[in-house]
C-alpha cells in the first residue's frame, strides 16, 4: 500500500523534493511487487499508483496473476494545516486504521466507516474494496507511517501464500 498523495506526481515536481523519505519508500514497495501488478485505487490514487509503477519500469495488469498496490491513506485532518484543516476525530481514525493495517485485520479494515473518511478526507475505500486480500497475510511491513502536512500516510507491505518474503524493499 502507497498513499495517492499528489506530490508524488512528476508535474507537482519542484528543486526540493518535500516527500523524498516517502517517494523513496513507495518506490521500493512498488519495484518489491514485481512486474505484474494490480491496481486498487480512487481516480487520484490510480494517477500516482501509474506514476510510481513507470517509474519502477512495469505497468498495471488486468488480468492473470498479479500483486496488488493498494493506494490510500489515512486522514487528511491532523492539524490546522492540513488540507482539511483540524479534525479532533482525526487521530483516534487513523490509529484504528494504522492498527487494523498492521495487524491485519481483513475484518476490521472492511468495515472502516466510509462516511467518517469522508469528513476526514481519507482515501479508505481501496482499503475496504481490497480488505479480504489481506486473509492470511502472514507478515507486514510498513516502511514509512508519518504525517507529513497533517495527512497520514502509510507504506506497507503484506506477505501470506505468495512465496516472496517482506525482507526489507530494495
Amino acid at each position: 500500500m502507497v498513499p495517492g498523495c499528489l506530490a508524488l506526481l512528476p508535474e507537482y515536481a519542484s528543486l526540493e523534493d518535500p516527500v523524498e523519505e516517502l517517494r523513496a519508500a513507495c518506490l521500493a514497495a512498488v519495484a518489491w511487487l514485481g512486474e505484474d501488478v494490480r491496481v486498487v485505487a480512487s481516480a487520484q490514487g490510480t494517477r500516482v499508483a501509474a506514476s510510481l509503477l513507470a517509474e519502477v519500469g512495469t505497468a498495471p495488469v488486468t488480468s492473470g496473476e498479479a500483486a496488488y498496490l493498494i493506494v490510500a491513506n489515512g486522514s487528511a485532518c491532523r492539524s490546522e494545516k492540513a488540507p482539511g484543516h483540524l479534525d479532533p476525530r482525526a487521530a483516534g481514525y487513523d490509529e484504528v486504521l494504522g492498527a487494523s493495517l498492521t495487524a491485519p485485520d481483513p475484518d476490521a479494515l472492511a468495515g472502516l466507516d466510509l462516511q467518517t473518511a469522508e469528513e476526514l478526507w481519507a482515501d479508505v475505500a481501496p482499503v475496504v474494496e481490497a480488505s479480504e486480500l489481506l486473509r492470511g497475510a502472514t507478515t507486514v511491513a510498513v516502511d514509512y507511517d508519518d504525517d507529513p502536512y497533517g495527512v497520514r500516510y502509510w507504506v506497507a507491505r503484506w506477505d501470506g501464500a505468495a512465496s516472496r518474503s517482506l525482507s526489507p524493499a530494495p
